[in-house]
This record gives structure tokens, sequence and C-alpha cells, in this order.
């Protein structure tokens, strides 16, 4: 789904504003300013919930997709426990799309839009899960780098404004701790290992490094939403603040597990107090935010699939429900 273009709101003394839109703009001005919290049936303008609901659905349909290149090493785990540890996440991650969907839809738009939209590719979810995941070292650093980064994303993300995704932020972020931990200690385990183990334990970092840096979007000056999203509290960081969490996290850790990132100019600056990283292919970024990356139409078309072989449980719990209120309806008459 495009970012929705945001329209400036009328001040309070313009005349293109009704009464009642005034004093909801007076409200919602002030709840922002006290730093609280909007609700679903709270006045907002419309250019605060368009901007949450492209971004709530598209943090649902990250959690959904996301669950593809790890189911697909469940079977192949190299032990019983870390397949119920990797089955365990794949849950979660269907849990988390669930809660997002479920506060996207308070904004006003139903669920099947939501979910239609992805089908359709129209709709947006994180780059990093466009790229392949090629050994089981790859579940060690998709734990590690994509969970990582996405805990220092979501966890400014607990004290939303929107109260339904601050809400639901907080229970996801404690799982993405256990996430980011399983990587953690599959990498920690294989650097540990045999030298074939401990090399592909880096070539894994090696290939997610750059993906799980450019998750948190473009860089400041080209990132068209982050200053409103930031105005409205809806942000509390902005992309390139949240970057620099990030790398300054996993420079330390990456010296626990004995191996190295793939970055010949990182290092901390002191005169600046910022970390030095190297410089990120946003061409390559765009292309897989466009469509055009490794496993893009893969992804969606796994997603189809399994959409069109879950038309018979939809059915089927209309069907329910269906049967359901038509036995209320009977008993009441």
């Amino acid at each position: 789904m495009a970012a929705a273009p945001l329209q400036p709101v009328p001040a309070s003394g313009e005349t293109s504003l009704s009464e009642e839109d005034r004093a909801g703009q007076a409200y919602f001005d002030r709840i922002i300013a006290d730093d609280s919290r909007i609700e679903p049936k709270d006045w907002m303008p419309e250019a605060y919930r368009k901007t949450l609901t492209r971004q709530i659905s598209q943090h649902a349909h990250s959690e959904i997709i996301g669950m593809q290149p790890e189911a697909n090493w469940i079977t192949r785990a190299p032990s019983l426990k870390r397949k119920s540890i990797l089955m365990a996440k794949v849950q979660d991650e269907a849990g988390h799309g669930l809660y997002l969907y479920s506060a996207a839809e308070t904004l006003g738009t139903p669920r099947d839009v939501l979910n239609q939209q992805l089908l359709d590719g129209k709709a947006k979810y994180s780059s990093i899960f466009n790229y392949p995941a090629r050994s089981w070292a790859d579940m060690g650093a998709i734990g590690w780098l994509v969970d990582g980064a996405a805990i220092a994303n979501q966890v400014p993300l607990c004290r939303a404004s929107f109260g339904p995704y601050g809400r639901a932020m907080v229970r996801i972020c404690k799982e993405e701790s256990f996430h980011q931990r399983q990587g953690f200690e599959i990498l920690l385990e294989l650097s540990h290992g045999t030298p074939a183990q401990k090399k592909m334990a880096q070539d894994a970092v090696d290939r997610f490094y750059a993906p799980a840096l450019m998750m948190f979007g473009p860089p400041d000056d080209d990132s068209p939403n982050s200053k409103q999203s930031m105005a409205w509290n809806i942000k509390r960081f902005s992309n390139d603040e949240l970057r620099q969490r990030f790398v300054g996290m996993i420079a330390e850790q990456v010296k626990v597990l004995g191996l190295t990132l793939p970055d010949p100019e990182l290092r901390f600056d002191e005169e600046t107090g910022k970390w030095i990283h190297m410089e990120l292919d946003w061409q390559e970024f765009k292309d897989v935010i466009a469509g055009r990356g490794p496993c893009n139409a893969q992804r969606l078309a796994r997603r189809r699939e399994a959409h069109e072989n879950g038309a018979w449980v939809r059915e089927a719990a209309r069907a329910y429900a269906q049967k359901t209120a038509d036995k209320r309806k009977a008993g009441a008459a």
C-alpha cells in the first residue's frame, strides 16, 4: 500500500473545519501535547488515521510473510529441541500478525481489505523478508540481526500515541526478545563448533547484516513520513537514530559470538558520539520494496497459495457463525 500523502490539517480558526471537527482537533492536539493516547472512538485527523493504517497493516503483513523463511527450516532443524523452538517462534509471529490486524481494524479498514491489498501486491512489508534463508545458520542470523533490529525499532512503539498499537507492541516486544536470544544462541553454538560450522555462521551474518540495517528505512533526509509520525508521537526516534542504536548493540554482541561484521568502516566516532558504518545500497532497498528482490515473487506466491488453501476454513467459520446467530435469534423469538 503506497504511503498516503500527509495533508495539512486546517488551523482551528479556518472555516473549512466544522465546529465538531474544530473541537476534535483541539482535543487531539491536547492529547498529543500531553503525550497521552488516542483511542479508536476518539476524533483524529484523517491523515493520522491513514498513516497508522498503513504502518500497522504493513507491520502485520511483515509478521505473516516473515513466517515463510523460518517455517521452511522446521523440518530440517538439526534436533527435536531446535524444531520445537522454531515452531514456537513461527507460531508467535502468526499471533503478532493477528494482534496487529486487530489494531489496524479499529481504525476502520476491515481485515479482509488489508489482506487483499497484500495478496494483490499493493501493500508493502519489511524488505528483509525478500531475502533467501539458505542454511540453518540463517535462522540464527535472522533471530539475532532481524529480530534484534525489530526490537530496536519496536520497543519505542510501545509508547505510540495510538492506544491499540502501543498495547499490542508490549506483548510483541516481549516475544521478540525471546526470538533474538534464540538466534544469538544458534550463532553462538555454531561459531564455537567445527570450522565448517563457524564459516556457515559467518556467511549468514555477512548476508543479513546490510539488509538488517536497511530495515529501519531510508536515511532521515529521504524518509517522507518519519517527521510527521514523530510529531504525532507514533514514532519516538528517527530512522537514523534507531539504526545507530542497533549498530552499537550488535558491534558489542558480535565480539561474544567470535564473529565479525562485514563492515570495514564500522567504528565509533568519539568526537560525534556516533557509529560510522558503511554506506548502504539504497537502490537495492528501493528495488526490493518495489517487488524486485530475490524472493518477492516467491513469498507472495506462497502467501496466495496458503490463502486459497485456507478458503474452506473461512467458509466453515462463516457458516458456523451464521448458524450460531440463527440459534440465538430463534431462542430470543
